[in-house]
């Protein structure tokens, strides 16, 4: 191989391994959806999703739909530390886990508008192989920052080696389009503009620099007290930071501070609050966990939204919500889409919604009733009085959608033979159909063929039916020369596909199901990052006979994983 060809890569055992996603339907089950009884505020957002399936296949689904509309995705992905947690066995082998990774950051960035932005929080275990593997899909040239976040105030004196005090949030844009905005001045930053005279508040700004008089010779110079005469001179390793002719127009236009008394010893420079270009502050790589959180602060948030410890208690890493502010006061604006995927306790959903952000987040795991849907209830209905609420002055309002994903389209019948899904509709078949083929699910209310689009010309057509030659001339007819129809049906007789396609150029005919059977892996219902979910090999020999999980989550070596990768049960691409 030539060096031209060569490039710097993150590889792993089954990185060749693709998964072939279903792109799923959203079913919306209008009984968890919940909206507020009235407007808050005119800017009230109603059309929130959350999404109760298997997070990978969920960006899926979404993809079609919301593919460069995202404007900030925040994820929170189990750290894989082999802690058991509640929600997720956090423990997958390191190729496993970089593989299911990669799969979701992939549609990720598809999900992206061109000014959008990805911050993942991870620790040092796997933080540097995450780093570089998201160089590889994001491209070097759109690293942003790693971000370190003080999650702990409180050192473990027991730890044995260092104790950890932060995590990392690696921040990656799609591309040069993305402008990160100022971070809203503190309150402590505006204690500081104290004094105050006919132009304005002001503080006082050093006058001097961290140059010598051998580096800068124009800066050494004295400077006149105008109330005492006194030559003033700096010191000849800290010199000013002006030159005389700014100095000058400095004293001409009222800049220089010489005490309350006017009798100072060294002059400042009057900066004006009114005059600062901005009236933010440039986000910085160090968060403090006075600047934007901590994990007990995150947990005590839970406790209190949710009103019971037994359900609070069952997230010990929760992220706080001044956390989740400070990335999206960076990343995004009001009405700007931001998504989760690793929805947890709810609280990036929670957080989006009182600072007036669009939101989508997913979750498998059954919290998604017990505790996030709950917990949106509360500030829909302006009860949850913690975490940013004050800070952003919520009140209520707003409300979302629930929805979950549809079952496999294609399942088995009893004899084995692959089969359209009883459980779908003919709705619901017209839109999986129009979804895997390309097409935007928008049944007309004028021409009954229609069920959906490509183009302005281009139109999907899906029918259990069988069609005879007679019905496929009366629906030529209609669709007319100067547009085209995909018909999607069980059968066609009275002429083969070859004579049909001649008969009728602005029709293409495909039978259901035989035309999707080797898009996906039909059947696949869970890519969680979970250890339990994943195939595990017995014994070594022979790689060609995987033993599913039936119960608790089996140790896996290292040699028994490398097994897992090339047996397709992960991917599902040797699955019948």
């Amino acid at each position: 191989m030539s060096n031209s060809k060569q490039k710097l890569e993150l590889t792993w055992i089954g990185k060749e391994k693709r998964p072939k996603l279903e792109p799923r339907i959203l079913l919306e089950e209008p009984n968890k959806s919940y909206h507020a009884k009235h407007r808050v505020t005119e800017n009230d957002i109603f059309d929130n999703r959350l999404i109760f399936g298997d997070n990978l296949l969920a960006l899926k689904a979404l993809e079609q739909e919301f593919s460069g509309k995202v404007k900030c995705v925040f994820i929170d992905p189990p750290y894989n530390t082999g802690s058991a947690f509640t929600h997720y066995d956090d423990g997958l082998e390191h190729s496993i886990w970089l593989g299911l990774m990669r799969d979701r950051l992939e549609i990720i960035r598809h999900l992206l508008s061109d000014d959008g932005s990805l911050w993942i929080t991870i620790d040092d275990n796997e933080a540097h192989y995450l780093k570089v593997l998201c160089d590889e899909i994001f491209g070097r040239a759109n690293f942003v920052a790693n971000v370190v976040w003080q999650k702990k105030y409180a050192v473990a004196n027991d730890h044995k080696t260092i104790a950890p005090m932060h995590d990392h949030l690696l921040v990656y844009r799609k591309s040069e389009r993305w402008q990160r905005n100022l971070i809203p001045r503190t309150a402590e930053k505006d204690r500081q503009y104290k004094y105050e005279d006919e132009k304005g508040v002001f503080r006082p700004d050093n006058y001097t620099c961290s140059k010598s008089a051998d580096e800068r010779p124009n800066l050494y110079y004295a400077i006149v007290q105008p109330n005492t005469g006194e030559e003033i001179w700096p010191s000849k390793t800290r010199v000013w930071s002006y030159s005389k002719e700014e100095h000058f127009r400095h004293v001409a236009e009222g800049f220089i501070y010489w005490g309350k008394d006017g009798l100072g010893k060294t002059p400042s420079f009057k900066r004006y609050k009114h005059l600062l270009r901005n009236q933010g502050v440039v986000p910085q790589t160090l968060w403090s966990h006075e600047y934007a959180g901590h994990t007990d602060a995150a947990r005590k948030e839970v406790r209190a939204v949710l009103g019971s410890s037994s359900l609070a208690n069952d997230f010990i890493t929760p992220k706080p919500e001044s956390l989740i502010q400070r990335v999206l006061e960076i990343a995004t604006n009001p009405g700007d889409l931001v998504v989760d995927s690793f929805a947890g306790s709810g609280t990036t959903g929670a957080v989006a919604h009182k600072m007036a952000r669009r939101w989508i987040m997913v979750e498998l795991g059954e919290h998604c009733h017990t505790h996030v849907i709950p917990r949106l209830k509360k500030v829909i209905d302006g009860e949850d009085k913690g975490g940013i609420t004050n800070s952003v002055n919520w009140q209520g309002g707003g409300g979302f959608r629930y929805y979950k994903l549809a079952p496999s389209l294609i399942v088995s019948d009893h004899w084995g033979n692959p089969v359209i899904n009883p459980e779908y509709n003919a709705a619901q078949l017209a839109e999986a159909l129009a979804k895997l083929e390309g097409f935007a699910y928008a049944p007309s209310e004028v021409q009954w063929w229609q069920h959906g689009h490509s183009s302005e010309r281009d139109f999907i057509y899906v029918t259990t039916q069988n069609l005879s030659a007679e019905q496929l001339q009366a629906l030529s007819d209609e669709v007319g020369s100067d547009q085209s129809l995909l018909v999607c049906c069980a059968a066609f007789h009275g002429i083969t596909a070859a004579k049909a396609s001649e008969r009728w150029p602005n029709l293409t005919l495909k039978k259901i199901p035989k035309m999707v059977l080797a898009r996906c892996e039909w059947g696949h219902d869970d890519y969680s990052l979970n250890v339990a979910n994943l195939p595990i090999a017995e014994k070594a020999e022979p790689p060609e006979e995987p033993v599913l999980p039936t119960g608790a989550t089996a140790r896996k070596t290292k040699k028994s994983a490398a097994l897992n990768m090339g047996q397709g049960g992960l991917f599902g691409e040797n699955e019948a």
